[in-house]
């Protein structure tokens, strides 16, 4: 996964996993409400691609624009985290980046996750 300018975007599970621990990065779901309140990565913001429009704001208003950011959807030809990604950098979030089959990967490793409705409906 390439921006325009040739950047790779995506990043390995052990990158991410490193950011994780580190607090170092957001992770931000970009698959529907219905999916991130079945299960999520532990802390993930919710952001799905086909609401963009309506929750973006909210999602990212206390975020400065250097904040590293792992999207992330399920399955390996999932675009949904790339489209993200994308709109993401466009909008000036410059240090954003995909995990490719997200979901699947951080669950099958056993790493962090939990369950429920995204915070800002909390």
């Amino acid at each position: 996964i390439t921006t325009s300018t040739g950047e790779r975007m995506d990043i390995s599970l052990n990158e991410a996993e490193k950011l994780f621990f580190t607090d170092a990065a957001v992770f931000i779901d970009a698959r529907s409400e219905e999916e991130y309140a079945r299960g999520h990565i532990q802390g993930a913001l919710s952001l799905p691609w086909h609401d963009v429009d309506l929750s973006f704001i909210a999602v990212t208003q206390d975020m400065d624009l250097e904040t590293q950011i792992v999207t992330y959807c399920d399955g390996e030809t999932c675009e949904l985290s790339h489209d993200l990604a994308l709109f993401l950098r466009d909008a000036g979030f410059v240090n954003t980046r995909v995990l490719v089959n997200g979901w699947a990967l951080w669950h099958q490793a056993g790493l962090p996750v939990e369950a429920g409705e995204p915070r800002a409906n909390r």
